[in-house]
């Protein structure tokens, strides 16, 4: 009696499944995706330097953290701010006017701040920052 052994099946490939899977989730990734607007011009972003000194001269506006002010260190209301940087920019046009903001204070208070600064006729407004220490 002559016996044989089942032919065996080949077992059929499955990675060719997931590469269908991973087709077909890239291809729906890439049409739902958002990709960012771009601009109709170049735009360079502001690069950081450090290590280099500030210039001297001209007037520093503190805030703090509770949105208090000073004008070259003499506590003030914004009014007297204002009225202070306007005397000064009187003498001088190319006054430098530094800003050294509290990390914690707010931004839609500070802005707000150097827009009528330069309403004023403020040519140079720096925003001080220091960096973190390690």
């Amino acid at each position: 009696m002559k016996l044989s052994r089942p032919r065996r099946r080949q077992t059929p490939e499955t990675i060719i499944a997931l590469i269908d899977v991973v087709f077909f989730l890239l291809v729906f990734f890439m049409l739902i995706g958002r990709m960012d607007a771009t601009s109709p011009f170049e735009v360079l972003p502001a690069t950081a330097s450090t290590g280099s000194d500030m210039p001297a001269g001209g007037a520093t506006l503190s805030i703090g953290a509770d949105g208090a002010l000073a004008l070259d260190s003499l506590a003030t209301d914004q009014a007297g701010v204002l009225a202070g940087l306007k005397d000064q920019l009187a003498e001088n046009p190319e006054l430098l006017i530094r800003v050294n903001a509290h990390k914690d204070a707010v931004m839609a208070d500070l802005l707000p701040l150097v827009a009528r600064i330069e309403a004023l006729g403020a040519k140079d407004v720096m925003l001080v920052v220091t960096p973190e220490s390690p």
